[in-house]
């Protein structure tokens, strides 16, 4: 199982909301928390990572907690993300360049193949993202709280 720390933002009931403490700060801005200056934090702004979990420890608000998710899903979830996309983009070219064999467009007939074998991974993929929302493997699981010799320089604020 892959731990990291997490500070409970808000609770609702029995699901807390948490946000991801880095141990190192970014080097850049110096922040652990969000992004402050790189070329995403521009453009999207500075918006934390928040995720939900079961608050099995009766976390409160700022506490610190541990919080584990299986590796096996990590591994899978990357696989999923990077790996069938990129499959399918690079079976969509194949296929547009040997099914549609004009000697004239083949290189059009690739790149559109390769486009369309894109859009489908997309879209496999979110469906994908819809059923494993259900599966238990993928959800994140508070382990306890942190213990206070684990915690490296925290930033509580809020934004």
């Amino acid at each position: 199982m892959i731990q990291e720390n997490a500070i409970v933002v808000s609770i609702d009931k029995d699901v807390a909301s948490l946000e991801i403490i880095r141990n190192k700060p970014c080097g850049l801005c110096g922040q652990s928390r969000g992004c402050g200056i790189s070329i995403w934090g521009r453009l999207f702004g500075h918006r934390p990572n928040i995720f939900k979990a079961q608050n099995t420890v009766n976390a409160s608000v700022d506490q610190i907690v541990v919080v584990g998710v299986e590796e096996s899903a990590l591994l899978w979830s990357s696989f999923a993300v990077y790996g069938i996309p990129l499959a399918l983009l690079i079976l969509g070219a194949i296929l547009g360049s040997t099914i549609f064999s004009d000697a004239s467009h083949v290189d059009r007939n690739t790149a559109l193949g390769a486009v369309l074998g894109l859009f489908i991974g997309y879209l496999w993929l979110k469906g994908h993202n819809q059923g494993s929302t259900l599966d238990a493997r993928y959800r994140p699981l508070i382990l306890g709280l942190a213990e206070p010799s684990s915690i490296v320089n925290v930033q509580c604020k809020r934004r």
